[in-house]
């Protein structure tokens, strides 16, 4: 009974960092691990893999800089650097979140739906609602332990993938050598993966919870900050284990079948003809999970950011009278996502829109970000170490160089070499 409390413990001390991390798998990831494994089978297994250290370099730092500034990045990018980068900073963030809860919470209703076997155009309106309410009546803590124990859910990716009985010794070797095609099609995969994982709302909420939500327990020398980056950690290597699943249950059906998917959704439908019921049914299972940890996350992002920008009072746990523009910019971040779904426009070219503009925007806030980290005047006697900020740099560095390769492959109209 003591190990057992000492585990739940340490997973509630942790949990901030696990959250963040998990809800870069949401259905916009999913969506996109699911399209690349179809169009390039295990080819970019490697890029999934690649995610857990890029990711845990970029929380790490995300968790330095709000648990030492006692801030968010919207907040500390305006006061640092004024108003205009910080409105730059917060259009990147927005556009993104905007997109992606539009697309995520469809994906939501159609797991449900696959699930239920009920239209999800029905569904769509009454999981936004149940989303608001969530954020309107729980405070921060107890949002934050509901969205934790979701977390198990994700697990049925990878009971997807074992049922999908992927090759593999031919999927071992791609995961461990990696291989990249200049093809265009394979240069917007990478570049997917990496800015659907490592995008901005996943850091800049880290800043918000170690900043703003959770109390200061420590300094750059003590437990607190031990422990989020162990939870960095922690957080990294699982969501990149759940992304890597992922793709492997698409790659060893779709792919093997040569049948390109355009969504998540289409997926886990197209999954059951060719992996069995089981298969699709769990995948449809891991689809709900990853909308009901993400939308939250990217909801309450979303509605921080615009305050901060404005200067309105903001917090989870505020009231709602104290509050109201916080949480009227949360709300109608999900009315705009349900009047998108219900006007039946297709969400697919704005999900991959969503996709590259991520993988576009991701590396200037992590310039700021890292920034921020170094800066004596927002830090004190307690910035990031070098080390981890060279960390920080080639993270921007490897992003924003699959978003050039990228450009350059569209305008040259790609290529058949590989590297």
């Amino acid at each position: 009974m003591r190990w057992r409390r000492r585990v739940a413990a340490l997973v509630r001390s942790i949990g901030p960092e696990l959250v963040s991390g998990a809800s870069a798998n949401d259905p916009t990831n999913v969506g996109t691990a699911t399209a690349v494994g179809a169009a390039t089978g295990y080819q970019l297994s490697w890029v999934a893999l690649l995610v857990a250290p890029l990711l845990g370099v970029v929380q790490t730092i995300a968790a330095y800089v709000g648990s030492v500034a006692r801030n968010d990045l919207q907040t500390l990018t305006l006061q640092r650097y004024g108003r205009r980068v910080a409105a730059v900073l917060l259009v990147s963030v927005v556009v993104v979140n905007v997109v992606t809860i539009a697309a995520d919470l469809q994906a939501g209703a159609v797991g449900l739906g696959l699930l239920a076997g009920l239209d999800a155009r029905w569904l769509v309106a009454p999981l936004g609602l149940a989303l608001v309410v969530l954020l309107l009546v729980g405070k921060y803590d107890e949002v934050v332990a509901v969205l934790r124990h979701l977390l198990v859910g994700f697990m049925a990716f990878a009971a997807a993938a074992v049922l999908a009985h992927p090759d593999w010794s031919r999927l071992i070797r791609s995961s461990l050598v990696p291989t990249l095609s200049l093809r265009r099609d394979a240069l917007a995969g990478a570049l997917a993966v990496l800015g659907t994982t490592l995008t901005s709302y996943v850091y800049v909420w880290e800043t918000i919870e170690r900043g703003v939500e959770e109390p200061a327990d420590a300094t750059a020398e003590g437990p607190g900050l031990a422990r989020a980056r162990f939870g960095a950690a922690i957080s990294a290597i699982f969501t990149a284990l759940i992304f890597w699943f992922m793709l492997v249950a698409s790659a060893a059906t779709l792919g093997a079948h040569h049948q390109p998917v355009a969504s998540a959704q289409d997926a886990a439908a197209a999954l059951r003809p060719i992996a069995g019921s089981a298969a699709a049914n769990v995948f449809a299972i891991g689809l709900v999970v990853s909308a009901g940890v993400a939308l939250p996350v990217l909801m309450a992002t979303t509605a921080y950011v615009v305050g901060a920008q404005f200067d309105w009072r903001r917090g989870l746990s505020e009231p709602v009278k104290n509050a109201w523009g916080f949480y009227s910019v949360l709300a109608a971040s999900v009315a705009l996502a349900v009047a998108v779904t219900l006007a039946n426009i297709s969400v697919i070219g704005m999900l991959l829109a969503a996709s590259v503009i991520g993988g576009l925007a991701t590396p200037l806030g992590l310039v700021i970000l890292v920034r921020l980290g170094r800066d004596r005047t927002v830090m004190g006697a307690q910035p990031i170490s070098g080390r981890l900020a060279v960390a920080g740099w080639t993270v921007a560095i490897v992003v924003g160089g699959f978003g050039l390769l990228y450009v350059i492959a569209a305008a040259l109209g790609g290529g058949d070499t590989d590297l």
